[in-house]
């Protein structure tokens, strides 16, 4: 811990600025990892299966049920196409675009931010170890102190790199479950609609 502590405060004052960077991009992730894993995403599958074979069996009122009872994005596309109460498939898919333009986008939001804070810090940390390397040989004019100096210029680099790989794979995590949900989301609209007109229903996905 101390050797650590020590490496940190060797790296200069822009190891804070890139720590900062690195500590808004964290947050980031912490919130919509909260967003899109704990509360938008459910056992898709099954939800979707229970619900069309209520809605088929003509159960619409238990499909609401069992759409009221969870706060994740499917069973909110859910409730709004089953409480439309149209049976027209124009309408239905209206409603069903209309309440997708509201739920998708909240899948998706800040995440561009991360990449773009793991490149701010990457910057950062290469401007303090170009900083460092500067000051480094012109105090010292060469040598083993001089050999030193430059060592510890590359931790700001050295912090950011770390900060960007985790922000980097955060990100990666974070869209593979966004889109995840948004074809659970396209599917579901699609198969629910089938199922209130009563036209035959394909299975998306299934082996």
């Amino acid at each position: 811990m101390s050797s650590t502590i020590a490496w940190y405060r060797e790296g200069g004052p822009l190891m804070n600025v890139v720590m900062l960077v690195g500590l808004i991009g964290v947050a980031i992730l912490l919130e919509r990892f909260y967003v899109i894993v704990l509360r938008a995403k459910n056992n898709g599958r099954r939800f979707i299966e229970r619900v069309i074979q209520l809605v088929r069996a003509g159960k619409v009122e238990e499909a609401i049920k069992e759409c009221a009872g969870s706060s994740a994005a499917l069973p909110d596309m859910g409730l709004v196409i089953l409480r439309s109460r149209s049976r027209d498939e124009g309408d239905l898919q209206h409603v069903a675009g209309a309440a997708s333009l509201s739920a998708l986008p909240r899948l998706t939001r800040r995440l561009q931010y991360l990449p773009a804070l793991a490149t701010a810090g990457v910057l950062l940390g290469v401007f303090g170890t170009l900083r460092g390397v500067d000051r480094a040989l012109v105090s010292t004019g060469g040598g083993a102190s001089s050999a030193a100096g430059i060592a510890a210029a590359l931790a700001p680099t050295g912090l950011a790199l770390l900060i960007a790989v985790i922000l980097v794979l955060g990100r990666a995590y974070l869209v593979s479950q966004s889109e995840s949900i948004s074809e659970e989301i396209h599917e579901f609209s699609a198969r629910l609609i089938n199922a209130l007109i009563d036209r035959p229903d394909v299975r998306l996905g299934h082996r």
